[in-house]
């Protein structure tokens, strides 16, 4: 049963159409809004079209303002849901989709996914009919009437009769459950009420007549019995069947035990019942002293690399002196094998003198998989025999234990380490209450309840920086070792990723064969293939495998299996839906888990809303999913992975470039979480964000996913252009060409070439570039593509324009112009119309050009292309000021430049922040046309622009003749 049901918003369907919030019933609305609900609801997580849900309400004669009053309807439906939403911990959210409406929510959030739910887990129950019954009780218990009460229409009446079946296989699954475990009398007025509402269901007169016969009412059994056997012939014209039938016999017999026999357990059942084992752990049984107790293990030799910590410490215990509590430092936290302990105890250590009369230490196994967990009672009693307590002295019971501890320590100076620590509770019991005490507490986790509640103080401990890296390396095998062979130890440090455990390791091999160069060591990493396979030490306490799987074991299921699947995600780093889209669940139930595994170190959110995994936690988590999840489950969370990419990298480029994709993209798999963007800032934005980790996915080149590699990079040229990652566009479309030929996809390898083509040409490499164009417009005029075609002509016309040969760019213009009417593209037209323009303007026919731009920047605008309006203004204000209107070019170059700064094209924008200084100048505006180069010019220095760059040279000139007069 679901323990959080009053905290989350229902939609329920079996019964009126209605939203229930924590407990609360909502009214949706009239039936029309009933019905969209209910259509929408059915498909739970998945995106529903428009259309269906048109015909879901409607049927196959919709009125003309169907559209409209589904979009008005699912408006108030989402304002409901928000409002909602408010209280509840488990939110409903009604999103738009590509062509539809998705309404995210947890399955069992929608009670008719419940009762399947329900159902599904009595039947994997087996012969245990106890557990049976009570799942099915509760599955029955959520029907409130007839399913979608008062909405009309034939598809509200075919689930009706579709859940009306269920209801009814359930109620005979419940009844016969039971019977065989339960009170007949308990059942009788329900299954009297199951056999009205189905009077032709034998099963159900059945369980009705055993019911009646075991409390002894038989007379009232065959009663029942005739009853059903009249409607059976008066409606079907038929008889009772054979179950039925030896029933009525038998109670005429005056047999007693008409119960339904038990099924025998099957062999998975005979194998699976549960079993007890003991297990009996004695304590450590830690010797009586009478000398100061001093429990700190031993220190590390050659401890470095902390002082930034250890400084952070000493400025604490300073702080605390005169404070009237006990000083908690809970935070010394960090991700298993950053060197918390390592730290905790040399700072003791250190500090011995400032605690004369001892220190206690205890490890709380808080994450030791081979070990039962330290509990409280355990630990305070080691502490009291550390304190010289006589074991007869020792008081029962956790409470009177802790307050004898802490009466000893009264009046005391004492350290107390409590080291691995799982969680607060743990913790609380065996802390110091005694002014001058101080309590040091290290933990996987981030132990922030003891910051509220006992004021702790926190210290997060971070991986090493590569400086303190090799000085750690330094000081366990000698400087002079170090220092001979500086690339080795550079690489042995990138494979210890900064954790002084590994690099430990690696030292204790190194020492142990001196005469070994470090360079061995560093190719031995480096060819292992497996970070941790290297590392491996011989001990578990020493193993980097071990040590991550302490904190990977104290995980819930769901999180431990994203750690694993996670392991499958390219890096650098993912958001919160891409994790989702691995785990195969709403983004809002994932939420929990990465707060789980960033709580616990196995992953970082090294910046607000992404997430990353250390490198060696990154090989580990590998190797799990390798061993825990099968090759389907694996393959499952990649295509997932891939699609929520594709299709959200897609949908952002609808926006950034809106012109149709050539290449068309199958229906993203339940899961995949795919993002919209409401509008281009926060698609412009997502692709910033991701596309290295796109990119990631194309070199990845997974086995099985040819098709989305070369989509994927289809769907990212344009941004991969405009943003100048041109080297990185030529590596992407020789892999995506390489995956297109494996597939034997003409429009994947059209453009592919297309994407070459472009590359070549940003990196000056005519001639290949050319060739490549014209591959792409072979294939795709083959492929039947106008848009492709359209696009590669673009690009033919601007290359051959750059070369000076206007005519041939003219003559390339036009040709993309014919296709992208043909695509009937909008936003192609404008930009063909702009090329046009350009290219007349270069040939003197300014009035032309003018006209054909003019035109470009209105299809523009109602495409919605900012990036278009960014081009064609940049143009108008030339064609401007070549026919001596200053003022105009001033005006449409103002707003190219900010367009093209909205858009994130810096190198476009500092060419005409150039030219709008240039029209400035003209029109006589001298101060202000030095204020523009001045920032041009400091943008071309952002970028990188070297000093013999055109733009940055022409800004230099400009600039340094100071204002002009």
């Amino acid at each position: 049963m679901r323990g959080e049901a009053h905290t989350m918003v229902d939609v329920q369907l079996l019964g009126p159409v209605e939203l229930s919030a924590e407990g609360r019933a909502v009214e949706v609305g009239p039936p029309q809004r009933r019905t969209v609900m209910a259509a929408l609801a059915v498909d739970v997580g998945r995106p529903v079209a428009v259309d269906v849900v048109i015909e879901r309400v409607w049927g196959p004669h919709a009125p003309d303002g169907a559209r409209g009053a589904v979009h008005a309807h699912v408006a108030r439906i989402r304002r409901m849901c928000e409002q909602a939403a408010e209280t509840a911990q488990e939110p409903l959210l009604l999103v738009r989709r590509s062509g539809g409406y998705l309404l995210e929510a947890r399955p069992d959030q929608v009670d008719v996914y419940r009762f399947r739910q329900l159902v599904d887990q009595a039947r994997a129950a087996g012969p245990v009919e106890p557990v049976r019954a009570v799942l099915l009780r509760e599955a029955l218990d959520l029907w409130r009437g007839e399913p979608l009460s008062g909405l009309n229409g034939e598809w509200a009446a075919r689930m009706r009769e579709a859940w009306r079946r269920q209801h009814q296989d359930a109620a005979v699954g419940w009844a016969r459950a039971e019977l065989r475990h339960g009170e007949p009398a308990s059942l009788i007025g329900r299954l009297t009420g199951l056999l009205g509402e189905y009077p032709l269901a034998e099963p159900l007169a059945e369980a009705l007549m055993r019911a009646l016969h075991e409390t002894g009412r038989s007379a009232e059994a065959l009663d029942c019995y005739a009853a059903v056997r009249k409607r059976l012939a008066e409606e079907l014209g038929t008889d009772t069947g054979p179950a039925l039938r030896q029933l009525h016999q038998s109670i005429l017999r005056g047999h007693r035990s008409a119960s339904p026999p038990r099924p025998e357990p099957s062999p998975v059942a005979r194998q699976t019942e549960p079993s007890t084992v003991l297990r009996q752990s004695e304590p450590s049984g830690v010797l009586r002293q009478t000398e100061l107790p001093a429990q700190l293990p031993m220190g590390i030799r050659g401890f470095t690399g902390r002082d930034g910590e250890l400084a952070r410490l000493a400025a604490i215990l300073v702080s605390a002196e005169g404070e009237s509590a006990a000083v908690v430092i809970s935070a010394v936290s960090g991700m298993a094998g950053v060197g918390k302990t390592a730290l905790a105890v040399h700072w003791a250590r250190r500090v011995e003198s400032a605690f004369p009369d001892g220190q206690l230490y205890v490890n709380l196994r808080g994450f030791d998989p081979q070990g039962s967990v330290v509990q409280p009672t355990e630990a305070v009693r080691g502490f009291l025999d550390a304190l010289g307590v006589r074991p007869e002295r020792v008081p029962p019971g956790l409470e009177a234990q802790v307050g004898l501890y802490r009466s000893l320590l009264t009046g005391r100076r004492m350290m107390v380490v409590l080291d691995n620590a799982r969680d607060e509770e743990q913790v609380r019991p065996l802390l110091p209450g005694a002014v001058g005490c101080m309590a040091l507490v290290t933990s996987r986790n981030r132990l922030t309840g003891l910051a509220a509640t006992e004021g702790a103080h926190l210290l997060a401990v971070d991986p090493l920086t590569p400086a303190a890296a090799r000085d750690v390396l330094a000081e366990r095998l000698g400087a002079g070792r170090v220092a001979a062979e500086p690339a080795a130890v550079a690489d042995v440090v990138t494979w210890c990723a900064g954790l002084p455990l590994a690099l430990a390791v690696v030292s204790a091999r190194a020492a142990a064969q001196p005469h070994q160069p470090l360079g061995t060591l560093a190719e031995e990493l480096r060819e292992a293939g497996g970070r941790l396979d290297a590392l491996d030490g011989g001990e578990e306490s020493s193993q980097v495998r071990a040590v991550f799987s302490w904190s990977y074991s104290a995980l819930s299921r769901a999180a431990a299996r994203l750690f694993r699947l996670l392991a499958l995600h390219p890096g650098p780093d993912l958001d919160q839906r891409a994790a989702a889209a691995l785990a195969g669940v709403p983004p809002e139930r994932v939420r929990a888990l990465l707060a789980e595994l960033t709580g616990g170190h196995l992953l970082v959110e090294h910046v607000p809303g992404r997430y990353a995994f250390h490198d060696l936690l990154r090989v580990y988590a590998g190797e799990l999913v390798t061993a825990y999840d099968d090759e389907w489950e694996r393959r499952s969370a990649v295509h997932r992975m891939m699609d929520h990419y594709l299709h959200s990298a897609r949908a952002a480029d609808v926006l950034v470039t809106p012109q149709p994709n050539p290449v068309e993209s199958p229906t993203p798999r339940p899961g995949a979480n795919a993002v919209e963007f409401e509008d281009y800032g926060r698609a412009l934005a997502w692709l910033v964000a991701e596309h290295p980790v796109l990119l990631a996915l194309v070199r990845q080149q997974r086995p099985g996913f040819d098709a989305h590699v070369w989509r994927l990079v289809t769907v990212l040229t344009t941004f991969l252009d405009r943003h100048g990652y041109w080297q990185a566009l030529l590596t992407a479309g020789h892999r995506a060409l390489a995956a297109a030929e494996r597939e034997g996809d003409l429009a994947g390898r059209a453009g592919a070439h297309r994407g070459l083509g472009l590359a070549l040409d940003r990196l000056k490499c005519p001639e290949p570039a050319r060739e490549h164009y014209l591959r792409a417009l072979e294939l795709f005029a083959a492929a039947g593509s106008d848009a492709g075609q359209a696009r590669t002509h673009q690009h033919l016309s601007r290359m051959s324009g750059g070369q000076g040969n206007d005519e041939l760019a003219l003559e390339h213009a036009y040709r993309s112009l014919e296709h992208y009417r043909a695509a009937g593209d909008r936003a192609g037209q404008a930009a063909a119309l702009n090329h046009i323009g350009w290219r007349q303007a270069h040939l003197g026919d300014h009035l032309r050009a003018l006209a054909h731009c003019e035109q470009a920047l209105e299809l523009a605008h109602a495409a919605g292309d900012v990036d278009g309006q960014a081009h064609i203004s940049d143009s108008l204000g030339y064609i401007h000021h070549q026919l001596g209107g200053y003022q105009q070019a001033v005006d449409r170059y103002r707003q190219a430049a900010q367009l093209f700064h909205a858009t994130g094209e810096r190198h476009s924008e500092a060419a005409c922040l150039t030219c709008l200084g240039d029209s400035h100048r003209s029109a006589g505006q001298s101060d202000a046309a030095h204020e523009v180069w001045t920032r041009a010019l400091a943008l071309t220095t952002e970028l990188g622009l070297p000093d013999d760059d055109p733009i940055r040279a022409g800004l230099r000139e400009r600039v340094g003749d100071g204002p002009l007069s």
